[in-house]
């Protein structure tokens, strides 16, 4: 197994992600499926790894309480354990000090090693650095008393989202977790990302390093290029290596979902081959083709003219992104705009078309975002419905 240094930790640079539990159908319900996982976690352990990630609304709420229980077999010295706190969830009110103690609890644990703030992007960040709430001073607090030895964050914002909430933080955050793979690098901004956090001094957590799966089952034309350079290697494997040439990058999670997976996963890290030159050219022609995208240069010409006052360029972004992969968390930045800002708001009219030099049918992508967000549901339903859950949670316990 491949370790990095990580702020002073030797942690496996495979790290296991505690969203996608295996999971079992148990009536109408859909459970985790505890004896597959709890072999899981044990093979990964007996292989090395020694990076687990969790999340206040994993689950349903459960993930955090699965992996504190199957973990505790082992010496707590002998693994880092990550957790978040969910100040991205819409509530009417945010007290950190009562989550950070059922996490406490949930997990059996008198402290986390990593601790993140959950989703920093432009619709949290004012929630995060709100002062009615004290959620950094609180954790930043938790962090002098030990109960925390890392404090980070996890981010699915722009680039610009990233250097502000940096800024305003002043120092205060150790290392960060965004979205990084080979198709991401130039469809999300990844690098622009990467080398802000480099210049800021603040190592990588890498999350959908496969993009939900996307980058491990690939057309059949793509994986059988891959085989003629590696036969017998996955189409994962080959994502998992490309990010091997960034060093900022000290952990790597993968949401493993059945043994399958792990073995993989745990072969790949053990070898740790980086990329051939002609690999990663393969895999940047694989990034463009897997692409559905208008071809915008964010000139903003459009933008000067439009009646609605619509940020074009962004919101074409967003459309790229999710021809590509329908994602809840490139959705919900458009949920959170004001309805007069949303793609929905667009007349028609068509002058962005008659100015923009890549001559492109703007309105009809307007249209067609509305649509793929007709078929991604609401973050703002969902967000309240972890939250529900967690104050049953709260409230039975206290029975």
């Amino acid at each position: 197994m491949k370790y990095t240094d990580f702020l002073g930790e030797r942690v496996s640079l495979l790290g296991f992600g505690a969203m996608r539990f295996p999971t079992v159908k148990v009536g109408d319900k859909t459970e985790v499926d505890l004896p597959l996982t709890e072999k899981m976690i044990d093979l990964a352990v007996e292989s090395g790894v020694n990076y687990f990630d969790t999340a206040y609304p994993y689950h349903r709420g459960e993930s955090e309480r699965i992996i504190g229980k199957l973990l505790s077999k082992y010496p707590r010295e002998s693994y880092h354990l990550a957790t978040k706190y969910p100040g991205h969830q819409l509530m009417d009110s945010y007290d950190p000090g009562e989550i950070f103690e059922e996490q406490l609890s949930k997990c059996g644990v008198d402290y986390f090693d990593f601790y993140l703030l959950h989703n920093v992007y432009e619709n949290s960040m004012d929630t995060y650095l709100d002062k009615r709430w004290g959620i950094i001073d609180y954790f930043l607090e938790e962090k002098r008393r030990g109960r925390i030895r890392h404090l980070g964050f996890s981010s699915h914002g722009t680039p610009e989202n990233l250097r502000e909430f940096l800024e305003r933080t002043g120092g205060a955050m150790e290392f960060c977790q965004i979205q990084y793979n080979y198709l991401d690098d130039s469809l999300q901004r990844a690098d622009e990302k990467c080398k802000i956090l480099d210049e800021y001094g603040i190592p990588i957590i890498v999350m959908e390093p496969v993009r939900g799966g996307k980058l491990a089952t690939l057309p059949d034309p793509c994986t059988e290029k891959l085989s003629q350079l590696r036969p017998g290697a996955s189409a994962a494997s080959f994502a998992f290596r490309w990010l091997f040439h960034n060093p900022s990058v000290k952990v790597v999670l993968s949401g493993m979902s059945n043994m399958e997976q792990l073995v993989d996963n745990i072969r790949t890290f053990t070898e740790y081959v980086q990329l051939s030159a002609e690999e990663r050219e393969l895999l940047g022609i694989i990034a463009e083709q897997l692409k559905c995208s208008v071809p915008c240069t964010a000139c903003r010409y459009c933008t000067d003219g439009c009646p609605a006052g619509l940020d074009i360029p962004s919101l074409i972004e967003i459309y790229n992104d999710l021809a590509c992969a329908k994602s809840l968390n490139t959705a919900m930045r458009v949920e959170f705009l004001p309805d007069d800002k949303k793609p929905s708001a667009c007349i028609s009219c068509g002058k962005c078309t008659e100015i923009c030099p890549q001559r492109i049918a703007i309105p009809k992508v307007m249209s067609k975002l509305c649509n793929i967000l007709t078929t991604i549901p609401s973050w703002r339903d969902i967000s309240r419905e972890r939250e529900e859950d967690a104050a049953r949670m709260r409230e039975a316990n206290k029975h």
